[in-house]
């Protein structure tokens, strides 16, 4: 096997389900999962373990492997990169660890920007949001850093729910905000639009904040450093970004079941 092509392993794997080439895919992957568990793992508090990420991390891996379709013309580090993810979040949704009371915020949150935003027309500042909190400005940037694991989940669910080749999530047209590949760009097109449209519309920064961490890939403390501020502060602006994105993404499912 060694002196075939990626291309040519990936053909013969299709016709044949050879279980050596799956190993040696797994093998050559695998480091693909432990650097998104680890992504992941720096916005989860200390009692979601990264081993446990990587467990969950590895059957996205596999899931890819069997899905994965080289006809499509797209990298399989870019396929399973958004498989492993979401095979992270899946069971980091199925066993529950946020809190009700922090899920409950990030509701009351997302409610009060979504209505804000339709009454006024623009992005609310921090300002305004504390002031329909009844809570001062510092207190309502502490409170998105304690939402700010739900905001990462929540980027992963489906938009639309329909059968497996239905759904669009978030987080797949953030990965290509310039061009949708193909794989993305087969279904639900004017879904993907809205959502595009929508993120454009974000303040600049926090645009840029999903930009930089799902498609050019950076840390945190990277984006940080790019944009001359703390990484506590990304982490705000990252939160902000995905409730933004979601209030108006309930909006528009909302005007269209009217």
């Amino acid at each position: 096997m060694l002196d075939k092509s990626e291309d040519e392993l990936w053909d013969d794997y299709k016709k044949t389900k050879d279980p050596l080439i799956r190993e040696a895919f797994i093998v050559q992957y695998a480091p693909l999962v432990k650097y998104v568990a680890g992504k992941i793992a720096m916005g989860m508090p200390q009692n979601i373990e990264f081993d446990d990420l990587v467990g969950y991390g590895i059957f996205g891996l596999l899931d890819a492997i069997e899905k994965f379709d080289p006809s499509r013309e797209i990298k399989f580090k870019t396929y399973a990169v958004t498989r492993i993810r979401g095979a992270i979040y899946d069971e980091l949704r199925s066993i529950d660890w946020v809190p009700r009371s922090i899920r409950q915020k990030a509701k009351e949150i997302e409610t009060i920007v979504g209505t804000l935003e339709n009454k006024l027309g623009r992005a609310v500042t921090d300002e305004e949001i504390a002031k329909e909190l009844g809570i001062q400005v510092d207190d309502f940037h502490q409170t998105l850093l304690k939402i700010c694991g739900t905001s990462l989940i929540s980027i992963n669910d489906a938009w639309y729910l329909g059968d497996d080749t239905d759904k669009v999530s978030i987080i797949e047209t953030i990965e290509s905000p310039n061009s949708l590949n193909p794989d993305i760009m087969v279904e639900k097109e004017e879904v993907k639009k809205m959502i595009v449209k929508i993120i454009e519309d974000l303040p600049e920064k926090e645009k840029k904040v999903l930009i930089l961490y799902y498609y050019e890939d950076l840390t945190l403390k990277e984006i940080g450093e790019i944009l001359n501020v703390t990484e506590s502060r990304v982490s705000q602006l990252h939160t902000k970004a995905i409730i933004r994105l979601r209030s108006k993404l309930n909006h528009i499912k909302t005007s269209l079941l009217v």
